[in-house]
């Protein structure tokens, strides 16, 4: 007897969050729920940026293992969430395949929600818990 595995529908995604416990929960969420295969996680956004340049630069491939969704927590020490879209979308901006950044974030304040959408209305703004629900309406 033949099983057919459900195909995730991203190959890579990318956690940024400062707190373990919420890569670990959000990982399985993303691999439970078959958003996607392979899950880079990361506890800093400096971190995130050395990996994503480091990748670029020593990787051919680059558009076949660059994550496609990235979130990205808010609050985090040293490099904030903010800091690290704006860093971020300047060094990827000639880039023609770009991944989608999704706010991930307990931050349920009115003025980071639109701190949000004034950099761009095409960055996601979700408040955790990742949920079900939240990864089947992110496209």
């Amino acid at each position: 007897m033949k099983t057919t595995e459900e195909t995730p529908r991203h190959k890579y995604v990318m956690l940024i969050d400062d707190v373990e416990l919420d890569n670990f929960i959000n990982e399985k969420m993303i691999k439970t729920y078959l958003f996607s295969k392979d899950v880079y996680v990361t506890t800093s956004a400096t971190g995130a940026l050395e990996f994503l340049n480091n990748l670029s630069i020593s990787s051919a491939e680059f558009p076949d293992i660059c994550p496609e969704v990235i979130f990205i927590d808010l609050n985090m020490p040293v490099m904030d969430g903010f800091h690290f879209i704006h860093t971020f979308r300047k060094i990827t901006e000639k880039r023609v395949k770009k991944p989608k950044l999704v706010v991930l974030t307990s931050s349920a304040a009115p003025t980071d929600r639109k701190k949000t959408e004034d950099i761009s209305s095409e960055i996601t703004f979700l408040v955790k818990p990742l949920t079900k629900e939240m990864l089947q309406t992110l496209a």
